[in-house]
């Protein structure tokens, strides 16, 4: 096995460190498989459970995937020490990092600060009520709420609560990249599920949930990459699916929020076991006010509060006071909804144009249009050497094919022509050697 042969050390440390030196130098590959214990313990001369020990400590970190029967696996893109990627150069625009528009987040307000003790409520009660009438507005069971620092942490905080290492996850097919980091560095093992453009696709997830799955991520609208959305009639199809697994543990990621670009469709249920949905302001008021909301069956709240309070105690109540502010103030609906309508513009334009060029592409909702390629990486190097920087779909993928992410958020209707054109120039000898 081509990965033994770059595995050393006579101790737990020494044989992770090995390992974890052998994946960050490209020796062993992103889906290498590690040879069993015993037959790497055979190999090194040390005990099974010294090189078991050592495969633990690498599941940790999240370098591997332990997977059961499978064996254990490193994972597509483990946590290692990588290079700062390159600032881009001024005349290439950036159309992969995902941001929102600058010119669609309202201003920060100046707040008097208030000084917070240690005695006082954890979340601030005006904060909890105004999402609770987003969440009911949307049909999301708001009994029992709480503050977390943004999407990934809330998903994170749910997982940990009621996972433990080893545990299956079933994930959509492609999937965004912190989902998918996130279930690595916790020992979680991905199950993907297809989806189209109405989001998870009901038999894929069936058969996903056939195995020892522990738990369902899904993005009702807005999905990261592919910009899928939840319709009314899929909606029903998946509460079908999962009405036969009441056991299962359902979070819901809502990053997008009100500039999405599509309703709200939820899968949760307050009759649901265990369930909950997180959304972020990220998207909507800006990256940096580090804040989103959780609504979820009343165990999945106390135990995250519960965690809460014995690390960072609670998210900082100028950030809390700050999103009451902004969501107080009529002028920002106004400007949600103008960022949405734009979005929405720039995101169909693109779409439109690609398709007069016969380029396949996905986009129903959210900042993202997702274009299935025949490869990726010189589409991707194609379009920077014209002066658009765009996201490989790579990271994003786990069974699917190939395929590229843009980000519309910037992009201006006019220029959704110049790229097209500039795609359909660069995917021509491709398409011909297909027809």
């Amino acid at each position: 096995m081509l990965a033994q042969n770059y595995i050393s050390g006579d101790s737990a440390v020494n044989i992770a460190r090995s390992i974890e030196a052998a994946v960050a130098s490209g020796k062993i590959a992103g889906g290498s498989l590690l040879p069993p214990v015993r037959t790497a313990a055979e190999h090194l001369r040390v005990s099974p459970a010294t090189v078991a020990a050592a495969y633990r400590v690498l599941g940790q970190r999240g370098v591997v995937i332990a997977d059961g029967r499978r064996g254990t696996r490193v994972r597509h893109a483990p946590p290692l020490a990588m290079p700062v990627p390159a600032p881009l150069p001024a005349s290439v625009r950036d159309l992969a990092a995902g941001n929102p528009d600058p010119d669609l987040l309202p201003e920060i307000p100046r707040l008097a600060h208030e000084q917070r003790l240690y005695r006082d409520d954890l979340n601030d009660p005006r904060l909890l009520e105004l999402a609770r009438k987003q969440f009911e507005a949307d049909g999301i069971p708001a009994k029992h709420l709480s503050v977390v620092s943004g999407a990934l942490d809330g998903v994170e905080r749910v997982l940990r609560e009621h996972l433990r290492p080893g545990d299956r996850v079933a994930v959509e097919d492609p999937c965004f990249t912190g989902v998918l980091d996130l279930l690595s560095a916790l020992s979680l093992v991905a199950v993907p599920v297809t989806i189209d453009d109405e989001g998870p696709e009901p038999d894929s997830l069936k058969r996903a949930l056939r195995g020892d799955v522990a738990a369902l991520i899904v993005t009702p609208r807005a999905q990261n990459p592919t910009g899928a959305a939840i319709t009314p009639s899929r909606q029903r199809l998946l509460r079908a699916v999962l009405a036969k697994h009441p056991e299962l543990l359902l979070i819901e990621d809502d990053h997008a929020g009100p500039v999405a670009g599509a309703p709200y469709r939820t899968l949760a249920e307050a009759s649901r076991e265990r369930w909950a949905v997180v959304r972020s302001v990220s998207k909507s008021l800006g990256p940096d006010l580090r804040v989103g909301l959780i609504a979820a069956d009343a165990r999945t709240i106390a135990r995250v509060e519960g965690r809460q309070t014995l690390g960072i105690r609670w998210v900082s109540h100028i950030l809390q006071r700050t999103v009451i502010a902004i969501w107080s103030d009529r002028r920002v609906h106004a400007l949600l909804k103008r960022a949405e309508r734009t979005y929405t513009e720039r995101r169909n334009a693109l779409l439109r144009e690609l398709r007069k060029r016969g380029i396949e592409a996905h986009g129903a909702s959210g900042l993202n249009v997702w274009i299935p390629v025949r490869e990726e990486t010189p589409v991707v190097q194609a379009l920077m050497a014209g002066g658009w920087a765009v996201q490989a779909g790579e990271r994003y993928r786990l069974t699917t094919g190939p395929a590229i992410r843009i980000t519309i958020a910037a992009l201006e209707t006019e220029d959704a022509e110049c790229i097209a054109e500039e795609l359909a120039r660069i995917l021509a000898p491709s398409r011909r050697a297909l027809a």
